[in-house]
């Protein structure tokens, strides 16, 4: 990280596009937060805190008076919207690229037609939380099938854009609440 950008770096850069430069950016940025959290935290307190050990996470609750990490612990996404998380995969134009058969969205003309999964029945595929992670990190969990269905570039990463500039949390729990809710068409209840 602390090295000098090499010669010819900056030219090969410019040349990747805005996209790549982006997934480059965000990689790199990730990287910082992660570096700056593990060194503020104390690194080797923190990951002693998340012990499964009783013994260990007894003695580090004593130095960081009580806060531990239950061993049960999982993340949970907030309580999402599915009406309001369709009109974020409205404003956000996801519609562009993923279709929701039953659905109707502004119509796409066929030069912006994207590529990407069809949506119509996600309910009760995967939990919520899943969806989240599609939606902040396309490429945590790629289908082996991807590059068949043209859903990567050439880099063997997912073609979906990074929203996580322009998503709040809510709209991120919203959006997976939506894609939870979709039944497709002959269980259209709502």
């Amino acid at each position: 990280m602390g090295k000098a950008l090499a010669e010819g770096d900056f030219e090969r850069k410019q040349s990747l596009g805005p996209r790549k430069q982006m997934r480059e950016a965000n990689y790199m940025g990730r990287r910082i937060v992660l570096a700056l959290l593990l060194s503020f935290l104390g690194g080797g307190l923190f990951l002693a805190s998340c012990s499964r050990d009783p013994q260990r996470r007894r003695e580090t609750s004593q130095v960081m008076e009580g806060h531990t990490m239950p061993p049960e612990w999982k993340f949970t996404l907030p309580q999402g919207n599915p009406t309001e998380g369709r009109e974020a995969f409205v404003k956000m134009e996801c519609y562009k690229c993923h279709e929701v058969k039953g659905e109707k969205f502004p119509t796409v003309a066929e030069g912006e037609k994207g590529v990407g999964a069809e949506l119509s029945q996600m309910a009760g595929m995967h939990p919520v939380e899943f969806f989240a992670e599609s939606v902040i990190n396309p490429n945590a969990v790629v289908d082996p099938d991807a590059k068949e269905k043209g859903y990567l570039g050439t880099d063997g990463k997912s073609k979906m854009p990074n929203y996580n500039d322009l998503l709040t949390v809510k709209q991120v729990a919203d959006l997976a609440a939506y894609l939870a809710s979709l039944k497709g068409e002959q269980d259209k209840s709502r």
